[in-house]
Order: structure tokens, then sequence, then C-alpha cells
């Protein structure tokens, strides 16, 4: 009896493979990585994909900027319009809006299929791209667009498309989220802390979208469309940055077991009449205990709760060329084996509908700082206006303030954790206390997450 004698495997020919035409919008850091690993990885690329990735053209502002070896002057072109018109998959790392949407539908309308990593172009236009994809029958991808090189957009979209997410929660901006642990370690205030960031290249010279929230929000808006299956747009995200958080309010939620992370927060609200969705961004108290908590530096991590698979914890790098840029990359083999082997990736699901709940509405626990005159009864002062809203204290922290006699009168600093209460309760309380004698300023409201 004869023994059968394996074979090795059969290398393909790679010229033999077809040919895909890519063209790449934008050269910028992220752009330059991809470009650097299209070049090194196109034998292992092209064995994955079953066809040869060729950049056609890379579409820039500056065609004379020498952008390094990884960018070929050859290559570069100021009309992206000529590029995309010509693809078989286009790469959109330009950013912002424009023009880059224009240049993505005319992509698709000529058949190309995009990845992008512009979060902003989703979460503001992401329905016309999903339209445009459905109708000329192309791929559009997205996973670098909300965590860099951490796998979220996909298990979302298809690894946990047969369970019921419940609520997302997560740490989505590296920048904010290294300038609180550094707050937290350091006991800096904001404005040292932010300088910092942007000494070591963690935050732009503007960093408005990512200490104002702006830049969770649009992930948080997709995400929540993703995970809902149903179309949230940017103006349904409510958005609160960190620029307010003070070294006083970190030192507060040290007291408390606690530390401040911004949050980005999707959510199923189960009502009587049915479901709504709560999308947010805001700085937040979380127990220490809580995986979120120990999240450092730039780094992000996203919770997901979902009714079968339970509780899922990504980490990872957030930000940064080279992360994203393997996310990029992702998405370009699974885009282009698709295209090689017919068919498309997963559509937009917006079967749901539902619709988002204001945030007035929702119920939250509260960390409240204030600022008063130290004298008999402000305290009761103050709890009664709380109950009065329907709003239930659970601790107190007072302390007597230096200084106080140079104005005439002690002051006291007192600090106060409620259990839920409504949103609205809550901003009428404030407006109660911002009216009364007794109470000097409010220094700072944040919500307590994570119990």
């Amino acid at each position: 009896m004869s023994q059968h004698v394996p074979q090795p495997p059969v290398t393909p020919d790679l010229s033999t493979l077809p040919v895909l035409r890519v063209a790449v919008l934008g050269a910028g850091t992220v752009g330059t990585e991809v470009l650097r690993l299209l070049a090194q990885q196109e034998d292992e690329l092209a064995h994955r994909v079953g066809a040869r990735l060729e950049v056609t053209g890379i579409a820039v502002r500056d065609r004379t900027r020498d952008r390094g070896e990884h960018v070929p002057a050859a290559l570069l072109t100021d009309d992206a319009s000529a590029l995309v018109r010509e693809a078989d998959l286009v790469i959109e790392l330009m950013g912002g809006i424009e023009p880059a949407r224009t240049l993505l539908l005319e992509a698709m309308e000529h058949g190309a299929s995009v990845v992008t990593a512009n979060k902003a172009l989703l979460a503001q236009d992401g329905p016309a791209l999903y339209e445009a994809a459905d109708v000329h029958g192309v791929d559009l991808s997205f996973e670098a667009a909300v965590a860099g090189a951490i796998p979220l957009v996909r298990p979302v979209r298809e690894s946990l498309a047969g369970d019921r997410i419940r609520r997302v929660m997560g740490i989505v901006n590296g920048t904010t989220n290294y300038i609180l642990d550094a707050m937290t370690r350091t006991g800096a205030d904001f404005g040292s802390a932010l300088a910092d960031a942007q000494q070591l290249g963690y935050a732009e010279a503007d960093p408005t979208a990512d200490v104002e929230g702006h830049d969770a929000a649009a992930k948080a808006s997709i995400l929540a469309s993703l995970a809902f299956h149903s179309r949230v747009r940017l103006s349904d995200v409510h958005c609160e940055g960190i620029t307010d958080v003070s070294a006083q309010d970190i030192a507060a939620a040290g007291r408390m077991g606690r530390t401040i992370k911004l949050l980005s927060i999707v959510e199923r609200i189960e009502e009587e009449n049915g479901e709504r969705i709560s999308a947010r961004v805001y700085p937040a108290l979380i127990p220490e205990t809580h995986p979120l908590a120990s999240v450092s530096e730039a780094y992000n991590a996203v919770f997901i709760e979902a009714e079968a698979a339970g509780s899922l914890m990504f980490y990872g790098q957030g930000a940064g060329g080279a992360p994203t840029a393997s996310a990029v990359l992702g998405d370009v083999v699974s885009t282009a084996r698709a295209r090689v082997h017919g068919g498309v990736g997963p559509r937009e699901s917006r079967y749901a509908e539902l619709e988002s709940i204001p945030l007035e509405e929702l119920r939250s626990a509260f960390y409240v700082s204030l600022t008063v005159k130290d004298r008999p009864g402000v305290l009761a002062e103050i709890a009664g206006t709380l109950s009065g809203y329907g709003i239930s204290i659970s601790t107190i922290h007072q302390e007597l303030l230096s200084g106080g006699e140079e104005q005439g009168e002690d002051r006291a600093h007192i600090g106060i954790s409620t259990h839920r209460a409504l949103e609205s309760a809550m901003t009428a309380s404030l407006d109660m206390f911002s009216s009364t004698a007794t109470v000097l300023s409010i220094d700072s409201v944040l919500r307590i997450e994570g119990d």
C-alpha cells in the first residue's frame, strides 16, 4: 500500500494575478504610513487579496513638497477628481468635509469602492455615502474612523450582528485621555497638562476638536448608528469637553475612589412605549475598579454590553500614523478581496430607526461642587433644594476655605454626590443655586458613570 506524501502548497505566480488600481487621497502622517505598508507588503497583500494593488496616484494639495521615500513624486497629482474616476479602490485620508465628500461620491459613481478614516464626514454625511454605495454596488469601509488600530467597527457591524447591543461606553479620544491621565498622576491643572500634550505631539496646536469633545462626538454618532441599526446624526449627540475639569475635580474624584475620563456613551433606553437611543459625550467620574479607569496616556478603550455576549472590552492605540494605517490596510484587504471574488461587504443597517432621546429626559448620577457661605443652615438649604426636585444625596464632603476673612465672610467648599435623577431636575436645581445668596459659585457639575 503506497503512502501518501504531502505536497507543498502551490504558490501562485503573482504576475498572473489581476491588478486593482488604488487611488490615495492625502499624504499626511497616516497617508504616508499607508503608502509605506502598501509598498513593503506588496507581495503579501497580493496573496491575501488575490490581486495586485497598484497605486496609480496620490492626490495632494502641494505637489512640490518633498514627502519622503514612501511617497513617490511621480505619483503625486493635484487633480483628485480625475484620479478617483479611474480607480477601483479609493483610500481617503485627507480629512475634512469638502472636497472629501464630493470626491468619494464621484469615486463611487464611477464604480470605485472606498476606504476612509474620516469620522467627521461619516458623522455629518454618512447617509449620503451609504446610499451612494448601495446605488452603485460598491463598498464603503471605515474601520479607522472610530478608534484607530482597535478593531471595533467590524466587530460591532459583523461579529455582533446576531446579538443585541445594549450599551457602548468608551474612551475614544487619545488626546483628552492623555490630558486627564496627566492631571491625575501629577496634580497638574488643565492648561499645564494640555501644554505638555502639545509638546509631546499628543495634541494639535489647535486642540479644540479634541478637548471640546467634537472628535469623540463624531465617533459616538458612528457607533450608535452601527450598534442600534438607526441613523444617529451628529446633532443628536450631546457633547461636553474637558476644558472645565479642574485639579480640584481630579482630587475630589480620588477621594471618592474614582477617576475622571471623557466618555462616549451610546445606549438603548427602554420605555413603556418602546425604545429610544441616547448618544452623549462628557467627562465623568468612574470607579477606579472599572476596566476603563486603568486606560492611561493616549490609549483608547471601548466597553460593550450585549445581551448574549455579555461584556466585551476593546483596548489599544486609538491614533497615530502606524496604528491608524493598520486599520486602513485591514479595510483595504477585505474590500479588495470582495471586489476580486465578487459581491460586496456589509451594507448600512437602519431597519430599527430608533429616535434619539433628549439629554434632559435621561437619569444620571451627579457630582456637584459648590462654594458657599460658611454659616449654619447652608447644608440643609442645599439638601432641601435638591430634595424639592426629586434628587437624593448620596455623599457630602465639606471643607472650610482659607482667605474668606479678606472678603468679610467665611467660605466653604461642598462636594455633593447624588443618586440617579432626571437631568432636567439637576438643571433646575442649579438654576435655583445660582439665585441663592448662600451659594457663591457653582464650581463644577460632573456625571457619575460605571457603577
